[in-house]
């Protein structure tokens, strides 16, 4: 069972106001299942929403924050129990450790920030970077329109296979944790 796994999600709420509160329950979710959420540290948007759910929930939060983030106070502040927060100098670091401590990798809606993590955990999985999972919560159907386009790259030829052969989607946290864990 995957012990550690990396979230990707917005740090802004987005126009629906149901995302919260679905993405407050994964957090809870993870929690319940014994598994660290692994995440960016914000303490704002959807990443406040799934890491209050995670300590909600009595489990354990590894957040990992570029310095320039928390004088911001873009942050989640360290002292809520079950959470560990790593403050690093930049975003390429941020990344790093957040990949390293990851068994498995999930995107949750978010924005920009979220598809380039995404896709930078994808594109390192497919040049054999790394062998771990890489899924697609796909709440509401908001990954659809993404998942459509990468069946396009494939089909022009710019993608090996198909997206659904290194991908995995679904709207069910128990079957994507499930698939996600099985591809391990």
């Amino acid at each position: 069972m995957i012990k550690h796994l990396a979230v990707f999600l917005g740090s802004r709420d987005g126009n629906d106001p149901t995302l919260a509160g679905k993405t407050y329950a994964v957090g809870k979710g993870l929690a319940e299942r014994g598994i660290e959420l692994v995440y960016g540290a914000g303490g704002g948007g959807l990443m406040g929403q799934i890491s209050q759910g995670a300590i909600d929930g009595g489990g354990k939060v590894f957040g990992v924050i570029p310095r320039f983030m928390v004088e911001r106070e873009w942050g989640r502040v360290e002292g809520a129990p079950g959470m560990q927060t790593i403050v690093v100098d930049t975003m390429h670091e941020r990344k790093a450790m957040m990949a390293e401590r990851a068994e498995a990798f999930l995107a949750l809606p978010g924005g920009i920030g979220t598809l380039e993590e995404l896709f930078e955990v994808w594109t390192w999985q497919t040049l054999s970077l790394h062998g771990k999972p890489v899924g697609l919560l796909n709440i509401d159907g908001f990954w659809d329109p993404l998942v459509e386009m990468m069946e396009r790259i494939a089909e022009a030829g710019f993608l090996h296979g198909s997206p659904a052969e290194s991908l995995v989607v679904g709207d069910d946290l128990d079957d994507v944790l499930a698939r996600l864990d099985a591809a391990r």
